[in-house]
């Protein structure tokens, strides 16, 4: 068999028809066109599903078919679009070969679906992507009778892949769309600052922000009570509809960032009637939804507006986006604390509105790398959220390229999103066979095994996770072993089938990043094995385009090399490792038991503050390190850790001083630290040197943090963290 990425299978004579022996149409026989596609309509949708049934059925056969813009299909032809019956809703379609034609018709893009459905269902044509197809191929074509209607669960369906960004046909494929094809100027989520830039208003009316903490806060939320709010919204969405006549919603919705609502007394009044800070939000939507009474104004029931007013109802023409980003994702909604408080949350919401969006998080934001068993809760919440009135949908996988399993994810997501029953363990089977060849027995036994270990360990799996979380549940060293038999094995299957093979090496990268990830917090290791490992993942990291390691845009090889420099041994002693650490100020709650031993103990922290980093929130920080006996120093050097998706960002000063009784110190250096605003993990060392060395036994570091996040931050006027892994002396 030809393992190439067409599945190449002569069939001579064989019905692309499920097996039955009466055809009810010939589409091709013996390479010979025997149809012709003829559009209803000559309009884009009817363009896009012409061209698709047109070059699939010549990769297929090598025959291509006509296509004629206009006019009378004939007895055998192919009749793309046309009117469709009233049982047909928003993207749902119907197939039929009834009077000797084939006639796919659908509302909306539903003609271009059922193309799609069609090619799988019944010539067993999957597409991967930028390209991949599995199909077979033959010189005939034959269809059976059919009569097929499909409705979607959801009218609206989004998730991610990495093949959305270069490719048109896999949102066809998989009957997603992108919110720029649906939101007036792609206004779509996070839209306040965007309509009213506080860069704009915020120095000359203060008061259109958030007041809390006694004062106006630019670039935090609205005043949703400020009557002039109202009319600059409007005039500028009124603007924005006119310029984008095809589309009718658009997303007015709070910024991003928890606890920066206003709650000045007319805004408080609301919240407190309603029960929760989506009164005021809901007054405000419903105000502006009566000035557009012909389109849809989406806005976001989100952290701290996730809970339903309990005084007021949204209009019908307004879109609830509720996201259920605080829940943990080992196991379904129903079924943990975390879910079931959102599960709360969508009941009150959906007892008051059916027009509720629902952004669902199966994604892990910090580990795009990291291996993320949720595969099979998938189902689960998509149904629970067709059964309460949820109409959009958008799944948040990430899918990027090298990510977990990215490839099924989507497939698995896009299936569902259309129909919520469907047999996933089936789903996975066919992926996985289709998809990694004679690998996929394999992938299937690694997949069930790390997701009965994620369950068995009682750990939960969340957006903001780490393989060293799991470094005593499913990735204990046991199971890392098993998993890298597996792997081996279904490598060893495909040696000789390029496609797969290239396929399962990509599949384990995020196997290969765990693994170094857990070895650098162990205080024993074998730094040849691990120079070992780190080189292999680097070539496997070069080798597929230096993928993303989380959504801040990290990548591979930049971690390869602060790997070498951070966490490799160097020949420099550390005069501080493993020294007594006294507190002045002591670090944020947990924190304080962790910071006895983290910033001595030879360890550095990585991109995420699960471990060994220790943080201060809202306040400056001060210690002491006690180096047990007076010794001869020349540098102390401090590391920090830059998220600024977490509110952690790097502090404004720190002074070094030293001391041989702990009682007299003398000022070493004071060190100004540059604002830092990217958007990616970073960490930078502040250090004070002396040419001539100095006679110490205690370190005193004062750290002055920002405390609270500034203007351009999405959590502006909340309290700010800063984190400090390890003290280095020399």
């Amino acid at each position: 068999m030809n393992t190439g990425i067409i599945k190449t299978v002569l069939l001579a004579g064989a019905l692309l028809a499920g097996g039955s022996s009466y055809a009810q149409i010939d589409i091709v026989k013996d390479g010979k066109s025997k149809s012709k596609i003829v559009l209803a309509e000559k309009n884009e949708i009817n363009n896009a599903a012409a061209e698709i049934f047109q070059d699939v059925v010549y990769k297929i056969t090598g025959c291509r078919l006509e296509i004629k813009n206009r006019g009378k299909a004939s007895d055998g032809d192919i009749l793309i679009g046309g009117a469709v019956s009233s049982d047909i809703s928003e993207d749902g379609f119907s197939i039929s070969t009834e009077g000797g034609r084939l006639v796919i018709a659908g509302k909306d893009n539903g003609t271009v679906y059922g193309v799609v459905t069609l090619l799988e269902d019944y010539l067993r044509v999957d597409y991967w992507g930028n390209g991949e197809f599995s199909l077979e191929k033959s010189g005939d074509i034959s269809l059976p009778l059919i009569n097929k209607t499909e409705n979607p669960a959801f009218r609206y369906r989004q998730t991610q892949n990495y093949a959305l960004a270069n490719d048109p046909l896999y949102k066809w494929w998989y009957r997603i769309e992108q919110p720029s094809e649906v939101f007036a100027a792609n206004y779509w989520v996070h839209t306040f600052n965007r309509l009213l830039p506080d860069s704009q208003y915020g120095k000359e009316h203060p008061e259109y922000y958030a007041y809390f903490d006694g004062k106006r806060h630019p670039g935090a939320q609205w005043c949703l009570t400020n009557p002039e709010i109202l009319d600059i919204a409007t005039q500028k969405i009124d603007s924005i509809f006119k310029a984008n006549p095809g589309q009718r919603i658009i997303s007015v919705s709070q910024n991003d960032g928890n606890n920066t609502n206003c709650q000045c007394p007319e805004c408080k009044k609301l919240d407190d009637e309603a029960g929760s800070p989506s009164g005021s939000l809901i007054y405000f939507i419903n105000k502006l939804a009566e000035r557009f009474p012909d389109k849809e104004i989406s806005t976001l029931a989100y952290l701290y507006t996730m809970n339903p007013p309990k005084n007021i109802k949204p209009l019908p023409n307004v879109v609830v986006m509720l996201c259920d980003i605080d829940c943990t994702r080992e196991v379904s909604l129903t079924e943990n604390a975390s879910g079931q408080y959102f599960m709360k949350a969508l009941k009150g919401w959906s007892d008051i509105t059916d027009n509720i969006f629902v952004w669902d998080y199966g994604i892990n934001f910090d580990g795009y790398l990291s291996p993320f068993p949720n595969l099979y809760i998938m189902q689960d919440n998509m149904r629970i959220f067709r059964d309460h009135n949820v109409k959009m949908h958008f799944s948040q996988i990430a899918s990027n390229y090298g990510g977990d399993f990215a490839e099924l994810r989507s497939y698995i997501a896009s299936k569902l999103m259309w129909n919520p029953d469907r047999d996933v363990d089936s789903l996975i089977r066919h992926f996985l066979k289709s998809y990694y060849h004679d690998a996929a027995d394999y992938l299937y036994r690694y997949i069930n095994l790390q997701q009965g270990a994620l369950w068995g360990s009682g750990l939960r799996l969340w957006i903001y996770d780490s393989p060293i979380s799991h470094k005593n549940g499913m990735l204990r060293p046991a199971l890392m072993e098993r998993y890298k038999d597996l792997f081996d094995k279904a490598e060893e299957s495909v040696a000789d089938d390029a496609v797969a093979l290239e396929r399962v090496r990509r599949t384990r990268l995020p196997l290969l990043y765990s693994e170094l990830e857990i070895i650098r917090t162990l205080p024993e290791k074998d730094y040849d094995d691990v120079a070992r490992k780190l080189d292999y993942f680097e070539s496997e990291a070069r080798h597929f385009d230096n993928p993303a390691i989380n959504e801040r845009n990290n990548r591979a090889l930049d971690y390869c090399k602060l790997y070498r420099e951070r966490y490799m041994p160097t020949d420099e002693v550390n005069l501080a490792k493993g020294a007594k650490v006294i507190y002045i100020t002591e670090p944020t709650r947990n924190y304080a038991e962790l910071g006895k031993t983290a910033l001595t103990d030879g360890l550095f922290g990585g991109a995420s503050y699960v471990e060994s980093w220790v943080g201060w929130e809202g306040k400056d920080g001060s210690f002491v390190i006690d180096l047990g006996e007076e010794k001869e120093i020349n540098s102390v050097e401090t590391d920090f850790l830059h998220q600024i998706g977490h509110w952690v960002l790097f502090p404004l000063k720190v002074v070094y001083s030293y001391s041989t009784d702990n009682k007299s110190y003398t000022e070493w250096d004071t060190i100004e630290m540059e604002e830092e605003r990217s958007n990616m993990v970073l960490f930078r060392s502040v250090k004070a040197e002396s040419d001539a060395p100095l006679k110490a036994r205690y370190i005193k570091v004062d750290v002055t943090g920002t405390k609270v996040c500034p203007s351009w931050h999405y959590g502006v006027g909340n309290a700010s963290w800063f984190f400090i892994d390890e003290v280095t002396v020399k």
